[in-house]
Formats: structure tokens, C-alpha cells, sequence
């Protein structure tokens, strides 16, 4: 790949992370604070990121697969985002906030899929070229937490700002991807099924059992991960953590560490022990937060944050290697839309619904929460899950059938 190629593409997947950590880590705090709702306006709110998902693949398999170039689809969608986070940045109260950022993540879960179709169009060897790229979007993440922390936003009441910087970058890309290299229409002219859209032609897959203990475990463990992606910068704000969202960074950092590393595991590991790891570093995750605290006990919530590595790329890079050696060259790609529409779309969505409730049953006061029977039940639900699936999953017969 041409050097100045690997610098578009890199620059591109910067500000496609960056746009989306500048906002969404602070969301909940923002809610609280700026839009003066509650737990459950919180819920709904990050909902939108499962509703978004399950709308995605309709938008990248009609219309990017098959009549525009993906480069061009991605310059509308980010400059019509970048209205509708100022607009965001302006909100008053709830109702006038949730259509809007409701909208904006319509928009924006299928620009996921666009930077990386962009990404293979102009490579070679992905297996080479893709995960530096993609590093650089994890770094775009790390810098707009950092950026926010410093500020301190947070601690002035100016969250209001994270949007209009994120409003800001997706201006700034939305004007970029018209100058990225061209990426055509992959199936112009072809017919497509919704069943091949939404991966529904994998779903042969399931009938194996252990591949079926999987996926109900990877949509299963998604419930607690909605806890931590909801309430996380909330806890640390209230508890009176400085610059929380520039704390969180170090979860990225840690994931941009650990999928670095990860051949070096996966290889030793193998794929049972490589997901069990990542199900026991969600319980030990939540146990860190439910007794952390900003005194005495600091360590425990820089210690959670910073699992963000292993309870992320063991469990969902691990899933999505395991998937594509599973379902074969055929429905490889079927396999990998469908885990992600059960992941993202269901399991996230079930986690954002039940999560409101749960922290508002442990609701002490105005603002404050008995966060540590908060934190103990997404630690027991995932260690439940972890329990079934190291029982349940058999990996050896796995290996030959794939």
C-alpha cells in the first residue's frame, strides 16, 4: 500500500473514533447533569446505539453494496451528523434531545462498517495492513477522552462541548471521505436477500452445539457490558473521580496493548480458555467498581478500567476469529453479520432496557447510588454466563468440524 493510501485510511479511522468517543463516554453524565433526567432516559439513550445496529446492515447492504461508492456515503452521513450533534450540544431537556441523537446513531453505526469497507477496498494484505490502521482509530478514542479530561468538562459542567467538538471532527469528515480512494459498489446490480443482509444465511451454524453456547453467551454477556457502557462515567463522576472520561482512556490503551499481543494467547490459549478469560475479567471488572473507591481503594477503579483490554478483545475478537474459521470461505461473512446483529443489536439492547431499573432500585438519594449492589449484579450475571459456557462448550470437537 502507498504511503500516502495508509495515511488517508489512518487519518480517516482517527476521526471515525474520535467522533464517537467524544460524546458517547460522557452521554450519561451529560444526561444527569446538563439534560437533569434520570436512570432511565440514560437507558434510552444508549439504546440507540442497538437500534442503530439492527438498521446498519439494510443501509450497507442496499445502498453501499450496491449503487454508491462507500467513500461518498460516508461524506453525506458525518456532514449531516455533524448538524445533528450541534444540534445535540443545544438540547435543553430529554424530549428534545433523544430524536436527535436517536437520528444521529442511525446515521452513524453504519459508518462502522463503511471506514472498514474503505479500508479492505485498497489493501492487499488485510491481515498485514488492517490492524495498524485500525489502531489509529482506538487512538482517536484515547485522544478525545484525554482532551475532554484535561478541560475538565466534566468537573465545570461544559459537556455541552463534547458535542460540538465531535460535531466539529465529523464536519471535518464528512468533507474528507469525498477525497479518499474510491471504493465502487461491491454487488451493483445484484439482488440481495434481507436473510443475506442480516447473516440469516449462517444461521445453519447453530445447529451445532457448541457454536450455539457461544452465541447465546456472546449475547448474554453483552447485558453486562451495557452497564459499564451506561453507568461507568456516571459512577465515576459521582463518586468524585477527576477527569473520569480521561481515566477511561486507559481502557482503550489497554485494548489497543492487548489486540496487539493477542496471537501470542490465542495461540497458547486457544478459543475456550481465550472467552473464559474474558467472562471472569467481567465479573473481576465489576467486583473492582462495586468496592473502588477515590481514597484507599483508587487502584480497584484504574484496575477495572484498564480490563477493558482483555474483557473486550478475548471475548469479542476471540468470537470473531472463531466465527469466520468456523463458518468456512462460503458464510464467513454471513457468520460475522449475524454475530453482530445478536451482540450489538440484542444483547446490548436487553442490557440498556434492564440496566435503568436496576440503578434506580438503588437509588439512596438525588444524585446518589449504592454503587456497589449496582456493580455486584452485571458481576453476577457474567459470571453465571462464564460458569454455563466453560461447562457447555467443547472445544476440541469444535476443531474438526471447522
Amino acid at each position: 500500500m502507498k504511503l500516502g493510501t495508509r495515511f488517508q485510511l489512518s487519518f480517516m479511522m482517527f476521526l471515525e473514533f474520535f467522533i464517537w468517543g467524544a460524546w458517547f463516554v460522557t452521554m450519561g453524565t451529560f444526561i444527569f447533569k446538563n439534560l437533569a433526567a434520570g436512570e432511565t432516559e440514560v437507558s434510552l439513550a444508549y439504546l440507540t446505539q442497538s437500534i442503530g445496529a439492527v438498521i446498519a446492515p439494510f443501509i450497507v447492504g442496499i445502498i453501499a453494496d450496491r449503487y454508491f461508492p462507500a467513500q461518498i456515503i460516508l461524506g453525506v452521513i458525518h456532514v449531516a451528523g455533524a448538524i445533528l450533534l450541534w444540534f445535540c450540544a443545544g438540547a435543553t431537556n430529554f424530549d428534545s434531545f433523544f430524536p436527535l441523537i436517536l437520528t444521529y446513531m442511525v446515521l452513524f453505526m453504519p459508518t462502522l462498517a463503511l471506514v472498514n469497507s474503505v479500508s479492505f477496498g485498497q489493501m492487499q494484505d488485510s491481515s498485514k495492513d488492517f490492524p495498524v490502521i485500525r489502531g489509529f482509530g482506538t487512538a482517536g478514542w484515547i485522544v478525545a477522552g484525554i482532551t475532554i479530561g484535561y478541560l475538565a468538562w466534566e468537573e465545570k459542567g461544559m459537556l455541552p462541548s463534547t458535542f460540538k467538538m465531535a460535531a466539529a471532527a465529523s464536519a471535518l469528515l464528512g468533507v474528507y471521505s469525498f477525497f479518499l480512494p474510491n471504493t465502487p459498489p461491491a454487488k451493483k446490480g445484484q439482488k440481495i436477500s434481507v436473510g443475506e443482509i442480516l447473516g440469516l444465511d449462517a444461521i445453519r451454524l447453530l445447529k451445532n452445539k457448541s457454536y450455539l453456547m457461544f452465541f447465546l453467551s456472546s449475547v448474554a454477556i453483552c447485558i453486562p457490558l451495557a452497564f459499564y457502557y451506561n453507568f461507568t462515567n456516571p459512577f465515576l463522576n459521582e463518586i468524585g473521580m477527576k477527569a473520569a472520561a480521561g481515566k477511561q482512556a486507559l481502557g482503550q490503551a489497554s485494548e489497543f496493548i492487548f489486540i496487539m499481543i493477542m496471537p501470542l494467547f490465542f495461540k497458547r490459549l486457544g478459543v475456550k480458555k481465550m472467552l473464559g478469560l474474558a467472562m471472569l475479567s467481567w465479573v473481576l471488572r465489576y467486583v473492582l467498581f462495586a468496592f473502588g473507591n477515590v481514597d484507599a481503594n483508587y487502584w480497584m477503579l484504574i484496575g477495572g478500567i484498564v480490563l477493558h483490554g482483555i474483557c473486550y478483545d478475548f471475548f469479542f475478537v476471540t468470537g470473531q476469529i472463531y466465527t469466520d474459521q468456523l463458518a468456512g470461505e462460503r458464510f464467513k461473512n454471513a457468520a460475522q453479520g449475524m454475530v453482530t446483529l445478536a451482540t450489538y443489536g440484542v444483547g446490548m439492547m436487553i442490557g440498556f432496557l434492564i440496566s435503568a431499573p436496576i440503578v434506580s432500585a438503588f437509588k439512596t438519594g438525588e444524585g446518589a447510588h449504592n454503587w456497589t449492589s449496582i456493580w455486584l449484579i452485571p458481576a453476577g450475571i457474567a459470571l453465571v454466563v462464564m460458569l454455563l459456557f466453560l461447562l457447555l462448550f467443547r472445544e476440541k470437537s469444535e476443531a474438526k468440524q471447522a
